[in-house]
């Protein structure tokens, strides 16, 4: 709903409140109303119809004042006790107080207009006698309208803060939620950024290693054929100029770089399981075809691929793990299944990001599959370096 609307609504509501007060206290004063302080002395004619009009039409705008609204209806109700109309359980200042007390905190100051005017009404209603009915009948209804609108008040701004909780909760919510997804998302990236530099420091062994042959080969050839001096030797220098080139952007890779030289791919096959059988994991191998050479890339990406998927099986698993090799397809399968202790809940960490950024750099895919109890890497990478 538009804040015009709103308003309408709330002027609509406030117009009623009025109409209504104003037809029960003519009824009140037509009829000596209920709890009335003294006999009256003269019954209800325009002059008590104007002032009944003067409590009860101002609560039309309590909301913009309120202090302002309960004493012209409470001093309307004195005016009327005064001049000896039938005074009692007037519903205009009640209806005010309430009001009142239920817009804002109660101050000295409305405290204060509010005894004052109750101590006038009781003095008017009882016409020079101590008041002792109109304490009764008056006071009581009053003290009733101000509890009851102190408490709907604190009702409301408890509410409100509870609301306000809420609102401050699902922000910060949300605001961990965004945290933990770019937390996430930085860490993802950190993990291929680390495996991309691993990757680039085995590809500087292979490329390195090749371009130093070509350029020893092609020095060794310039010696015994001078024909062909020219060539060989602009062959020889732009091999070792590439090999510079690649020894300056991947150099900086190696810094602080502890770990031992790349395996050289699947030919360290056996070495490697021969590691995690002497660590306690049962590895099962079962090779399908006879082997054919992978590239050099994918050759690393298969040892790569099948080291992290041996440790995330002794680590998450119960103790076993099979791997399959398949080189009867158009492209080299790689498959490693493991039991694991219950429903895994979720992929093991950053080492999945790295075998899958292998593989794709290879020019192939990897996949995970979690059956029931397992949990199943499969690889499939090209042969000679293009996908299948």
């Amino acid at each position: 709903m538009s804040s015009t609307a709103t308003a309408r609504s709330r002027a609509l509501l406030d117009l009623a409140l009025a109409a209504a007060v104003f037809a029960v206290s003519l009824v009140l004063l037509a009829h000596d109303g209920p709890m009335a302080v003294r006999v009256s002395t003269r019954g209800l004619d325009l002059t008590g119809v104007a002032l009944a009009a003067g409590t009860a039409v101002p609560l039309a705008a309590w909301r913009r004042f309120p202090l302002a609204v309960f004493a012209v209806a409470a001093g309307g109700s004195v005016v009327l006790a005064g001049m000896g109309y039938p005074t009692g359980l007037l519903p205009a200042p009640v209806a005010a107080l309430y009001l009142l007390a239920a817009g804002a905190a109660w101050t000295v100051r409305s405290a204060a207009v509010a005894a004052g005017l109750l101590l006038a009404y009781l003095a008017a209603s009882a016409g020079g006698a101590f008041p002792v009915v109109g304490l009764v009948h008056t006071a009581l209804p009053w003290a009733a309208a101000w509890f009851a609108g102190e408490r709907t008040r604190l009702r409301r701004q408890q509410v409100s803060e509870l609301r306000r909780r809420a609102v401050d909760a699902e922000r910060a919510a949300e605001a961990e939620r965004l945290r933990t997804v770019r937390e996430a998302e930085r860490e993802r990236r950190l993990a291929v950024a680390e495996e991309r530099a691993r990757i680039a420091r085995d590809l500087h062994d292979s490329a390195g290693h090749a371009i130093s042959l070509i350029a020893v080969r092609a020095g060794a050839a310039r010696l015994r054929q001078d024909g062909d001096a020219r060539t060989l030797q602009a062959i020889e220098e732009l091999a070792r100029q590439t090999a510079a080139e690649i020894d300056h952007l991947v150099g900086s890779l190696r810094e602080d770089d502890a770990e031992p030289p790349a395996p050289l791919g699947l030919a360290s096959l056996d070495t490697l399981i021969a590691h995690h059988r002497a660590a306690g994991l049962q590895v099962e191998l079962d090779v399908a075809g006879a082997a054919r050479p992978l590239g050099a890339t994918a050759d690393q990406a298969a040892y790569r691929i099948l080291q992290q998927a041996l440790a995330n099986a002794a680590r998450h698993g119960t103790g076993d793990a099979r791997v399959e090799l398949d080189f009867t397809g158009a492209g080299f399968a790689l498959t490693v299944t493991n039991p694991v202790r219950g429903t895994p809940r979720r992929v093991h960490g950053h080492g999945l990001v790295g075998m899958r950024e292998r593989a794709s750099l290879a020019g192939g895919s990897l996949d995970v599959t979690r059956p029931q109890g397992a949990y199943r890497l499969h690889a499939r990478l090209p042969y000679g370096g293009s996908a299948p």
